[in-house]
């Protein structure tokens, strides 16, 4: 229904990011990592969109690209994995390494993601092997943030928030805190990626 959103990035938080388009309408849009946007905060931006419909909610998902808005929807329609799940391994992966795990049968990076099982990993790799193109992507993150800012601690908070949002446990979070603590960081992604290196590692 919404292809893309192009408006004014207004508000980020852990979840999501609210971008105002030109007619006044702030969106809500749930993404990967949205301190990835930071950078962008109060410029204008697309943002590309699927629209989920559920009994409860209606619920508007974003992607810095067309190929990570892809992916999810690729990932989504695998049983066992919802948009949360999908999320969580967006938020640490980009669309051509989870591809390349699908493809090389990597049952192991896939469960180094939260609520994905051993049992749903293998669902991903039967479902989408074959199906999804791999490309020459970079692994680097595709909006870079060079803010600085000399709050150490409220960065490290922000980001934790982000981890426990994307679905990492209470255990998994504090075993990142000591670790994200003894470093310092110039932004929330900053952060954030580091933590989900180690989660993942």
């Amino acid at each position: 229904m919404y292809a893309y959103i192009k408006g004014k990035l207004t508000q980020l938080f852990p979840t999501h990011v609210v971008v105002e388009t030109s007619n006044g309408v702030g969106y809500e849009i749930q993404t990967p990592n949205s301190y990835r946007f930071q950078k962008y905060l109060d410029q204008e931006v697309v943002i590309y969109t699927s629209l989920i419909v559920r009994e409860d909610a209606e619920l508007l998902y974003g992607f810095i690209n067309e190929e990570e808005k892809d992916m999810f929807l690729s990932l989504i329609k695998v049983t066992g994995i919802g948009p949360k799940s999908a999320l969580a391994i967006l938020a640490t992966s980009t669309p051509n390494e989870v591809k390349l795990a699908i493809e090389n049968e990597n049952d192991a990076y896939l469960t180094k993601f939260p609520g994905i099982g051993k049992k749903t990993a293998r669902q991903i790799v039967l479902d989408l092997k074959g199906k999804v193109q791999i490309t020459t992507e970079t692994t680097e993150s595709l909006l870079s943030i060079n803010e600085n800012s000399s709050n150490n601690e409220q960065l490290v908070k922000e980001a934790l928030l982000a981890l426990e949002a994307l679905g990492y446990s209470k255990r998994e979070i504090a075993k990142v805190e000591k670790v994200l603590n003894k470093s310092s960081f110039d932004s929330v992604d900053e952060a954030v990626k580091l933590g989900l290196k180690t989660l993942v590692s």
